[in-house]
């Protein structure tokens, strides 16, 4: 059985696995930046014993929050954090957000978003495959983020 890491300790072990080698998050391309993502989605953490308490999200769409409008490619993983008693208290969410200038063949990809959670039938690496194969990967691949952004929220 592998020892599960505090999940206090999750942002620390995603900023590590981004910044594994020498070249610089900045200069990754998506392929590169989704693989390690999902290898950071693969550790196992101490998360609540619920269903969906431990999930991962690739979410995409163009939006404007208070300025001009980005395409923005966001993984993310989320925990549910449950207080004392055992009940949900809120979600923690780690974000590895690409942004984008919003070029006509990314607003025309609309919104999207897939979900995985462990402890459920389905696969990681299926799941993350299937997602590399999607029509808007081959989009994505060809144009270079303008930034990206790696933070943790509590929603």
């Amino acid at each position: 059985m592998s020892k599960r890491l505090p999940i206090g300790q999750a942002g620390e072990r995603l900023r590590h696995e981004l910044s594994r080698g020498q070249q610089a998050l900045a200069g990754l391309g998506v392929d590169e930046v989704w693989l390690r993502f999902v290898r950071f989605g693969s550790q196992c953490f101490d998360a609540a014993s619920t269903p969906d308490a431990d999930g991962l999200l690739c979410q995409y769409g163009t939006y404007a929050f208070g300025g001009p409008p980005v395409f923005v490619l966001d993984f993310v993983r989320q925990f549910e954090v449950c207080d004392a008693a055992g009940e949900h208290d809120h979600y923690l969410q780690l974000h590895c957000e690409l942004r984008y200038e919003p070029v006509r063949q990314l607003r025309a990809l609309g919104h999207f978003e897939s979900w995985f959670f462990h402890g459920t039938d389905e696969d990681l690496d299926s799941w993350a495959e299937e997602l590399r194969l999607h029509g808007f990967w081959s989009i994505v691949r060809n144009v270079l983020p303008m930034d990206i952004r790696v933070y943790q929220e509590q929603v």
